[in-house]
């Protein structure tokens, strides 16, 4: 329980829009996670706010292939 508290806590962010998706996507994605999709949104969330928001929004190119699984989901949520 202590990894999805501080899984939603990082998801707090500075923009809306940025807390709505991530928001979704804890509460229909995150419980079915493996450790390498884990790894990988940790990832994501080690990125800047505008530049999360715009690799969600795909204005912006993500140049590792292995983080597409988990950012398909987050632009799907």
């Amino acid at each position: 329980m202590k990894e999805l508290e501080r899984a939603r806590w990082r998801c707090r962010r500075g923009l809306l829009e940025l807390d709505i998706v991530l928001q979704r996507f804890m509460d229909q994605h995150y419980a079915r996670l493996d450790s390498e999709e884990l790894r990988q949104f940790e990832i994501l969330l080690s990125q800047s706010d505008n530049d999360l928001w715009d690799m969600i929004t795909a204005r912006k190119a993500v140049t590792d292939d292995c983080l597409q699984p988990v950012l398909k989901l987050l632009q799907n949520s």
